[in-house]
């Protein structure tokens, strides 16, 4: 599980740092997370096929996470995509885009599918038979998802030394990697427990921007091996984070403790402060593994 951060700053982008976006790659899927003014050119500057990316999750309609879907949607067209492409929101996203592919008179070569999302219950948003991608109800000044993304369990390993000292036929390989057990020519009932071993542990990564402190995502990212959750404010600047509905450190730090979550990236800064290590010093008061997200910054987990 590879997680490359394309910009994690609040509000307006600068010289020096890009409001929200982010690719998770994952069992040869690759998504797009949040699309910020700049995030094309962030996929460029950090050499990420663009044909790769075939499913966006936006999370909120507040500009600095979906400005740039527009232009990256016209930028597929000029490079003449094929691949259907799709595309998942809240409601309104599909009239605000095509209205502006409309009145530009800019119309996809590829197909465009919109998955316009209103339930403020999690859901299943996303599923193939390697991934599922569930929301995550966030609270913020408008309708707004976080999302979970989940391996699901891969198949079980071959024991190769075990099955050629049974000399069992190649023919059957996959049926005992699905888990069954195997009967000899004898007679025999081979377990499989016998000849291969445990699948690879799935991965989980739970995005979590924007929302202000809110213990009733705990249920859904319980667990996860890698929380990433917005930080835009320190404690000092509490007031701030209540009535803007944003986190401060010591908030996120506080949910990943209670979901017990393996690792927490913590992202979405107020560029009002000189240096976001003081994020992860107030974090670290509260849960030891915390990582600092930066624009250009790549996690492999």
């Amino acid at each position: 599980m590879k997680l490359t951060i394309l910009g994690c700053y609040a509000a307006t982008p600068r010289t020096i740092t890009n409001p929200t976006s982010q690719v998770l790659e994952i069992r040869n899927r690759m998504f797009l997370i949040d699309c910020g003014e700049g995030t094309q050119v962030q996929l460029r500057k950090n050499k990420l096929k663009f044909s790769k990316i075939n499913h966006i999750f936006i999370s909120h309609l507040h500009g600095d996470h979906f400005y740039g879907l527009v232009g990256l949607i016209s930028t597929f067209m000029l490079l003449n995509r094929q691949t259907d492409l799709h595309v998942y929101g809240p409601k309104g996203i599909k009239e605000i885009i095509l209205l502006q592919l409309r009145y530009s008179n800019s119309y996809t070569g590829y197909n465009l599918y919109f998955y316009e999302l209103d339930s403020k219950e999690s859901e299943v948003v996303y599923e193939d038979e390697k991934v599922i991608v569930k929301t995550i109800p966030l609270k913020h000044r408008i309708y707004t998802n976080g999302f979970l993304f989940q391996e699901k369990i891969g198949d079980r390993k071959l024991n190769v030394d075990a099955v050629q000292e049974y000399k069992i036929d190649t023919c059957y390989y996959q049926k005992i990697k699905n888990g069954r057990d195997i009967t000899l020519d004898d007679g025999t009932v081979i377990p499989n427990a016998e000849i291969t071993f445990d699948p690879i542990q799935p991965k989980s990564y739970a995005f979590c921007s924007d929302t202000m402190y809110d213990e009733s995502i705990i249920s859904i990212i319980e667990n996860c091996d890698v929380l990433y959750h917005e930080t835009t404010f320190l404690e000092s600047e509490a007031d701030k984070a209540e009535k803007t509905m944003h986190s401060t450190a010591k908030q996120a730090a506080t949910i990943a403790a209670k979901a017990n979550v393996k690792q927490l990236i913590l992202g979405h800064y107020s560029t009002r402060y000189d240096s976001i290590d003081l994020f992860r010093q107030e974090a670290e008061i509260v849960y030891s593994d915390v990582l600092l997200a930066d624009d250009g910054k790549t996690f492999e987990f």
